[in-house]
């Protein structure tokens, strides 16, 4: 994980030492365009020499799993995050639909504590989902990581929250990014993700879901705060283009 977390789980720093997994998740679109020109590619070895990327550098973390579009549980994707940890109740992750160097980016999502949860606005708690089924279930893994120290790292994320927007939506054969932004959601139980959908994924990194979900047994489930995975109560809140102007009179502005 960061720094911070590779000085108290000596265990989990070694193992992400270890590896981040294969290049096993094609992208599923193509993209319209002319080949790069050798300009650009020279401006790009320029660019890779001489330009700092810190906060790329900072990207500490891979995790592969499974978002969904809040209102359209049908819509079903996999998932790969690369993830900072910008504190230990904060970490933000860019998101791609495999993970490949043609890998397209997908999102964002933030992921905090149960103590911020906790103090978020009653409204804002709608657009956050949970984390504990997709720790227990085995569906979110840490790829290329020992399973001790998957096992430590997800006994961290097990009660966690995510606010996840996806701008591209590629699991529709989107060539280009299309259409309004979409607020994504996590998994809460058995039968909800298509397992055809995991199947492919254990295949592709060579892991076993069901295997996970024997070795996180142990990991206790935390109750879940209410407000989160609102979708489950009929309040769906997603994003819609509007020729309005936004109201930035709210909470944090």
């Amino acid at each position: 994980m960061s720094r911070k977390i590779g000085t108290a789980l000596p265990l989990l720093a070694m193992g992400l030492l270890a590896g981040c997994g294969g290049e096993n998740t094609e992208t599923n679109v193509q993209v319209p365009g002319s080949e790069k020109t050798t300009e650009s590619k020279a401006l790009e070895m320029s660019a890779e020499l001489m330009q700092d990327k810190a906060p790329l550098t900072r990207i500490d973390m891979y995790l592969a799993g499974f978002h969904f579009y809040n209102g359209h549980p049908q819509g079903q994707m996999e998932a790969h995050h690369y993830v900072t940890q910008l504190n230990e109740d904060v970490q933000q992750a860019i998101i791609f639909d495999g993970n490949g160097e043609d890998a397209k980016l997908m999102g964002v999502e933030y992921i905090i504590s149960e103590r911020l949860f906790k103090k978020l606005p009653e409204e804002e708690k709608k657009l956050w989902h949970s984390h504990h089924y997709e720790v227990k279930s085995g569906t979110l893994i840490a790829p290329g990581i020992p399973d001790a120290a998957e096992h430590q790292l997800m006994e961290k994320l097990v009660s966690t929250y995510g606010k996840t927007i996806h701008t591209w939506h590629t699991d529709r054969n989107m060539e280009l990014p299309f259409g309004a932004p979409m607020i994504m959601m996590g998994f809460t139980r058995d039968g909800q993700l298509r397992q055809e959908l995991v199947d492919e994924r254990d295949r592709n990194l060579e892991v076993s879901t069901a295997e996970k979900r024997r070795q996180r047994a142990d990991i206790p489930t935390p109750e879940v705060v209410p407000g989160a995975n609102a979708w489950e109560q009929g309040e769906v809140r997603q994003l819609q283009l509007t020729d309005k102007a936004p109201d930035l009179q709210q909470h944090g502005h």
